[in-house]
Formats: C-alpha cells, structure tokens, sequence
C-alpha cells in the first residue's frame, strides 16, 4: 500500500521530457491508466451510452405496450370464445331437448299409426272372414237348394204320372191367372 501511495507523491514529480520510456511500475501507471481510459470513456460514452439505453429502454416500454395490448386481445378474444361456446352449449342442449321430444313425438306418432294400421287390418280380417262366410253359407244353401230341388223332381216324376203331373200344371197356371187379375 504504500507504493501506491508513493506513486500519487510521485505524480506531481514528473521527469523532464527528455526522458520517455516505459514505466516498469505496474501499480503506478495502471490506476493513472485506467482513470484516463475511464475518463475519456465517461466524457464520450456518456451520450452514446445514454442514447443507447434510452433506445433500449424505448424498445422495452413499447414491448411491454405490444404486450399488453396482445394480452388484452387475447383476453378479449377468450371472453369472445367463452360466450359462443355458452351459445354453442346452450343451442346443443336445446337441440338434445328438442331432438329428444322429437324422438318421442315420432314414437308416439309411429305407435299410433301402427296401431291405425292394425285396426285396418283387423278390420278387412274380419271383413274378408265374413265375406268368406257369406259366400260359403250362399254355396252350402245352393247345393242344398240343388240337391232338395233334384229330391224334390226325383220324388214328382216318381210319384206323379202325366195325369197327375197335368192337372198339377193347370192348377199353377189358374194360381198365376188369379194373382194376375189381383194385380191388374
């Protein structure tokens, strides 16, 4: 330390100037050294130092206001999201109710045209059946009728002889008589 101290003495004791030569003494020309470079560092790099950080400082502020005004895009841009996918939810929901009370009125709708269909078909059953009964009961009654009707000649032809069967004829001509003079 007290070299150092000894080299400020020695400052004010420069040698004359015809003695120029490197300064073999480290700690005495490194502090004057540095305190010129920082010097001349301070005197002009303050301005250019002080531009810089101002530029970097104005970079930084506009950033953060980019930033900013990004967040609250996006913030605006979420809430915008958030209420359609509300909408979006409640129209589904909606369209869940309304789809399920549309199966349901399908159903019954289709319930009740099946059941329309069925009574139809039970009804031309039913009708087919008694048409079926009709026809066969007017069958029977023909062949009956045929048959008392083939008994009914066998038994005149065999019971009646042309006398018999004339006098029979004349008697339904006089009936046919009458009943056309009644009618007259």
């Amino acid at each position: 330390m007290k070299n150092l101290t000894d080299s400020f003495v020695y400052l004010g004791h420069w040698p004359s100037a015809g003695s120029f030569g490197f300064n073999t003494d480290i700690l005495a020309t490194n502090p004057i050294n540095l305190s010129v470079v920082f010097g001349v560092l301070i005197f002009f790099g303050k301005g250019v130092l002080n531009d810089l950080l101002d530029n970097r400082k104005q970079r930084i502020l506009n950033t953060i206001r980019n930033s900013e005004e990004l967040r609250e895009g996006a913030i605006q841009q979420l809430e915008n999201a958030r209420a359609r996918l509300r909408k979006v939810e409640t129209e589904a929901d909606q369209f869940r109710v309304n789809g399920y009370s549309e199966i349901e009125r399908e159903k019954v709708n289709l319930i009740n045209s099946t059941s329309r269909t069925l009574k139809q078909l039970e009804n031309y059953k039913n009708e087919t059946i008694l048409f079926e009964q009709q026809r066969t009961i007017n069958q029977v009654r023909e062949r009956v009728f045929q048959q008392a009707l083939q008994g009914a000649i066998g038994t005149l032809n065999s019971c009646l002889s042309n006398e018999l069967h004339l006098r029979t004829i004349n008697a339904n001509i006089g009936m046919f008589g009458t009943m056309k003079e009644i009618t007259d």
